[in-house]
């Protein structure tokens, strides 16, 4: 199974530990975070279901193609991050 992980940003809001998720997409492998914390949901996906824009997503160190539906297929033995982007002045 896959294994996703959340940065400290994301964390500082939830707690959501690193965990093996069923799936074969990325849509899939987070449905299945949102599944045990679905007040995740709206810190990493808009209205629309797609990735929010200061949210990225990375499997095995390369960033995903489809922000929009998120169609990237993972592996069971996958690595998937989810960064939250920082900003300030």
């Amino acid at each position: 199974m896959p294994t996703i992980s959340f940065t400290s940003a994301l964390q500082r809001f939830l707690p959501v530990p690193s965990a093996q998720v069923t799936g074969t997409t990325i849509a899939e492998a987070l449905a299945a975070v949102f599944a045990s914390e679905p007040r995740l949901r709206g810190y990493v996906l808009d209205d629309q279901g797609a990735l929010r824009r200061h949210v990225a997503i990375y499997v095995n160190g390369r960033p995903i193609g489809d922000r929009a539906r998120l169609t990237d297929a993972v592996a069971p033995d996958d690595e998937i991050y989810v960064f939250q982007a920082l900003s300030g002045g």
